[in-house]
């Protein structure tokens, strides 16, 4: 590894810390074991640097209210406190709130594993969007949105015992929520435990904002700290001499380079999105082809890993690779904290991660490719010494790191709030001025959201949700723009139209991007039969129509260089969001491929995100005066700009661009939108 100079770090020191630790015993004779649990993961589980601290745990979770726990992701807090609350003949569910669908989904099934039961029975489930368990096993993963969900039927939520939030530290917007809610049910409700876990995190602080009687000498403290020694192995830490022109390349190539080399284990890399794995993979595969059929040794198998990706796809990391082969997951920032990969070995940190920035004049969120953290830095860097001694390649230099902000902002502080205050609004929290969040967000951004939620009907004048439309689309875990679009769809009559472009909308792409010459052309022209001048929108409704009118099959996916995995996950999401839509009595029906129609019930909800082509020739946003710009993967790219067009998102590398676009008529908007847009006349 030439192109980089080392530099070895030893790993922080972790040593474990019990806060007002006091003598105590606890009788473990009544513990509940499974007997059909194989001696082998009864080992595992006792090996893990949590079990030291098992009594430890119940102790403070008897005496305490709230729990900040703080330990290195893989010691066993996420799978094995759960277990030992059950084990202790804790009452109630526990449930263990993730902020990605993947570590739900991971580690519903690691603890079925080691208690010997099934995923979804009454022991172990999870609840993901869009799949979600209908009984109520003893111990429940889910991801935040779900659990906020569910505090809307049951605000103090009685049939929880226990609620654990993890990967605290990303700060997560839902995350925070969370927080702020359940220091007020936790008011309410004294028996109910709250476990705050995170690998890194700042424990006092929210020690603090937990602990009820902070300044009382007569009372005691209801929130108390454990910190759990991980077990980590030194890492060597590398970085490049000179910064790189691509860093998707140079993963690339530092994969190769390890593998010429005599080092065994196995790689993680760390890109930033799914097109950015998705073209790694694509090209370590070729390289991974060439190899089998000239070397009989150094052979790889290439798994990719990021939150969209299909719960068997996300296997596929978990399992050890064949015998002969190095196992190479590239993954998003979802392989930092969220799950434990085995095996790892080495790291390559390319140093950025992409994140959502909100626009307050503009109403839009961008997603924005920004550089990681220290923290995040660190932590991508533990993933190498879980097993043994690692390496981690950073495709940075050293003084790079030296200028990363300490720790990454909270997504509070910097997104759209709209989804997030419409379902504060459902919980009956008036006053969203006066809620107590760990990070109170700008002023700016909820003012904003207030604003939209009033455009879309959601909200009346005083603030109040609507009936029914306010609180049906506080049911839906969608953006409430697509949830209007949605509910509206039964009054356009287009609802089966609607349906499937709303599904599409999910996915990140259903495209593939092959990186030859002579495919890559293939695939430009084989995308250009579905691709229409009315937009991505109705060119995805194409795809969707084309993909089931081929009963589903994988060679016309192959074919048409699309994504059969993705388009399985969106004839699954399709047929949930049409079984709600159901249960709120909109009628499925379908406009007859008229374009129009649909285009206009689209501008029934994304009003706020139309942009118009300025005299200048580039688009511009009609609030804001925002300057945007068609993204290359765009239909509309490549054919003379229309004048009016609505956006689903903003994309920020090099300039803002609009992706997933449709053709409007700026008539639509003063029509569908007349409270939020109105004509005027400036004469120059």
């Amino acid at each position: 590894m030439n192109d980089f100079k080392p530099k070895f770090v030893k790993p922080a020191d972790t040593s474990s810390f019990l806060e007002k630790n006091e003598p105590f015993t606890i009788d473990t004779s009544n513990f509940i074991y499974n007997r059909h649990i194989s001696q082998s993961i009864q080992t595992q589980r006792q090996r893990l640097p949590i079990f030291n601290n098992r009594n430890h745990i119940l102790y403070l979770l008897e005496k305490y209210q709230t729990l900040v726990l703080v330990g290195e992701t893989g010691c066993g807090k996420s799978t094995q406190i759960p277990q030992y609350m059950i084990e202790a003949e804790w009452p109630g569910q526990i449930g263990i709130c993730e902020p990605r669908r993947v570590a739900a989904i991971s580690l519903a099934s690691r603890v079925a594993d080691e208690t010997g039961t099934l995923v979804q029975q009454e022991y172990v489930g999870y609840a993901v969007r869009f799949d979600a368990c209908y009984n109520k096993p003893k111990i429940k993963y889910m991801t935040e949105g779900i659990l906020l969900r569910e505090m809307m039927s049951d605000p103090l939520l009685k049939n929880y015992s226990a609620i654990m939030l993890d990967e605290a530290h990303e700060r997560s917007l839902y995350t925070d929520i969370l927080m702020g809610l359940m220091k007020k049910i936790l008011k309410r409700r004294k028996e109910l435990r709250l476990i705050i876990a995170s690998a890194t995190l700042d424990a006092k602080e929210f020690q603090e904002f937990f602990n009820n009687n902070p300044t009382s000498d007569n009372k005691k403290d209801t929130a108390v700290i454990l910190s759990v020694e991980g077990r980590q192995f030194p890492v060597d830490i590398f970085y490049v001499v000179e910064p790189v022109p691509c860093y998707v390349q140079a993963s690339v190539d530092a994969v190769l380079k390890i593998n010429s080399s005599k080092e065994h284990g196995d790689i993680l890399v760390f890109l930033t999105g799914q097109e950015e794995v998705d073209r790694a993979v694509r090209l370590l595969n070729e390289h991974a082809n060439l190899i089998e059929e000239t070397q009989k040794t150094g052979k790889l198998m290439v798994v990719p890993m990021y939150g969209s990706l299909p719960y068997h796809e996300q296997l596929k990391v978990f399992k050890p690779p064949p015998n002969g082969y190095r196992k190479v997951v590239v993954a998003t920032n979802v392989a930092e904290t969220s799950v434990t990969i085995p095996g790892i070995v080495h790291v390559i940190d390319c140093g950025f991660v992409k994140m959502k920035w909100y626009n307050t004049e503009t109403h839009t969120d961008s997603l924005v490719v920004l550089p990681i953290s220290k923290s995040s830095a660190n932590q991508r860097a533990g993933r190498a010494g879980r097993v043994r001694s690692g390496k981690v390649y950073r495709l940075y230099t050293e003084e790079y790191f030296s200028k990363l902000a300490e720790n990454t902002p909270p997504e509070m502080v910097r997104s759209n709030l709209t989804y997030a205050v419409l379902q504060i609004k459902a919980l009956g929290i008036d006053n969203i001025l006066k809620f107590n969040f760990p990070s109170p967000p700008p002023v700016q951004n909820l003012k904003s959201a207030l604003e939209i939620l009033y455009a879309l009907d959601a909200i009346d004048i005083q603030g109040e949700l609507t009936r029914p439309l306010g609180f049906h689309m506080a049911e839906f875990s969608l953006d409430p723009l697509y949830t209007k679009v949605l509910l509206s769809s039964g009054e356009f009559e287009c609802s089966e139209e609607i349906l499937t472009i709303i599904a599409m909308l999910q996915i990140e792409t259903v495209f593939t991007k092959p990186s030859s010459g002579n495919f890559s052309i293939k695939a430009r022209v084989q995308k250009r039969l579905f691709e229409v001048e009315e937009g991505d929108l109705i060119t995805y409704l194409n795809v969707y129509n084309g993909f089931i009118e081929s009963e589903m099959s994988q060679g016309f996916c192959h074919k048409n260089f699309l994504s059969y995995k993705s388009l399985k996950r969106v004839v699954e999401i399709r047929r949930r969001l049409e079984k709600m839509l159901i249960n709120y009595d909109v009628p499925i029906i379908s406009c007859i491929r008229s374009t129009e129609t649909i285009r206009k019930c689209l501008v029934k909800g994304l009003f706020p995100n139309a942009a118009y082509l300025h005299r200048s020739g580039v688009y511009k946003t009609i609030r804001g005066d925002t300057e945007l710009f068609v993204h290359p993967d765009s239909v509309l790219y490549t054919i003379p700009q229309p004048q009016w067009l609505l956006f689903c998102e903003v994309v920020h590398t090099t300039k803002l661009y609009m992706r997933d676009l449709t053709v409007i008529e700026s008539d639509w908007l003063l029509e569908f939108a007349p409270h939020f847009y109105h004509k005027t006349t400036f004469y120059e």
